[in-house]
């Protein structure tokens, strides 16, 4: 049986790229590592659309998140975050493990924060020094429109937008510069199409500022030594090299199809997940969807623990279950990074033979038919 992974991180890796991984270890501070990080550098610019360096980290997408806190702040600053799934109540508790003031934006999970909901916030804390948003909230499968809420951020304050794209880089459009975004995050194993390991991560010019004058406790995290590696195409301690490696490919891959075609790809993947679960009678969680993943409510009528069971075991088909008190309740199906058409039909087809299986009744073929129909809208 062939495995199919459909979790939102890790992804599959192209071929292309595990290939280049593993040819001969080369060493990181030799000519031929600067000039293959040197393109890595010059595509994540590409990537994040910003003219500023993005940094690679040897860490988690968590470490890059980390990093932004204990660089951004100064002790007992207050910060602004939203709490609409697992990964933005993990801003929360970046913000207080460091002793900051963390002031909570809560709307409910499946749900995505408005941009007078962040202005409220603003007015009620007048010393905000950032805002920190999840554009793709992987717990719950929405997206939140952080183009509209920096606009509203900078015209009320001062503050810093900082953006979790753990989710949402190579897979929702994202504009650093032109949205007016202080820092975004990222991890490898999402849309990077490489195993995890590395995080990146981008600062603007107002970001910068606030390093410098940062006094939170930092060392392999610190930004300012990063910044001044990568301005030599360097880092500051040893990288994953075979990550780095497999990132240059993985890039190269997408700026050859294009920024946007890519956004367009996700989007048209997306919309035929989402059309499939609604033709076969089942709900969408996100009222606000993102593009990197569907979450998908389980019918109470069906054993959680048994479609999943089935799925995996049955089919070769790998989802992710629900987190907090969707537990159980939900199945995360990724369409985010090496994914295309037939990966989408084929996972449908096994949605629909696992909800056969557990008894659920529906149309055979209507959900197939339905991402079908999708793909040429």
């Amino acid at each position: 049986m062939k495995k199919r992974l459909f979790t939102p991180g890790p992804t599959p890796v192209p071929e292309s790229v595990m290939l280049k991984m593993a040819e001969p270890m080369i060493h990181h501070r030799h000519p031929e590592f600067t000039e293959l990080f040197t393109r890595v550098n010059n595509n994540l610019r590409y990537l994040f659309q910003t003219s500023g360096d993005v940094l690679t980290l040897t860490s988690s997408g968590t470490g890059s998140m980390d990093a932004v806190v204990c660089n951004l702040h100064q002790p007992g600053e207050t910060a602004v975050f939203v709490n609409g799934g697992k990964f933005g109540e993990r801003w929360g508790e970046i913000l207080r493990a460091y002793g900051m003031h963390a002031v909570e934006v809560s709307v409910e999970w499946g749900s995505s924060v408005s941009a007078d909901q962040i202005a409220d916030a603003l007015k009620g804390n007048p010393a905000v020094k950032a805002v920190y948003l999840t554009q793709s909230e992987t717990s719950t499968g929405a997206a939140t429109d952080v183009k509209t809420i920096a606009r509203e951020v900078h015209k009320n304050c001062e503050a810093a937008v900082v953006v979790d794209g753990i989710t949402a880089v190579g897979a929702m459009e994202l504009r650093m510069d032109e949205w007016g975004i202080d820092a975004v995050v990222t991890g490898s194993q999402k849309g990077l199409m490489i195993p995890p390991g590395l995080a990146f991560l981008a600062l603007s010019e107002r970001a910068w500022r606030m390093t410098e004058k940062s006094t939170l406790p930092k060392y392999y995290f610190d930004l300012i030594k990063a910044k001044k590696a990568v301005r030599d195409n360097d880092t500051p301690w040893t990288p994953a090299v075979s990550l780095v490696i497999g990132v240059d490919k993985a890039l190269e891959m997408i700026r050859s199809e294009g920024i946007e075609n890519v956004w367009k790809r996700h989007d048209r993947l997306a919309r035929s997940i989402r059309s499939s679960a609604q033709a076969l009678g089942l709900s969408v969680l996100a009222k606000c969807p993102s593009n990197a993943l569907t979450a998908i409510t389980i019918p109470d009528s069906l054993d959680a623990k048994a479609f999943n069971r089935t799925l995996k075991n049955k089919y070769g088909i790998t989802v992710a279950g629900g987190q907090g008190h969707f537990k159980g309740k939900i199945i995360r199906i990724s369409h985010l990074g090496y994914y295309d058409e037939f990966d989408m039909t084929a996972i449908v087809s096994a949605l629909e033979l696992t909800l056969k299986d557990c008894g659920y009744k529906f149309e055979p073929g209507v959900g197939v038919r339905a991402a079908i129909s999708a793909f040429s809208v």
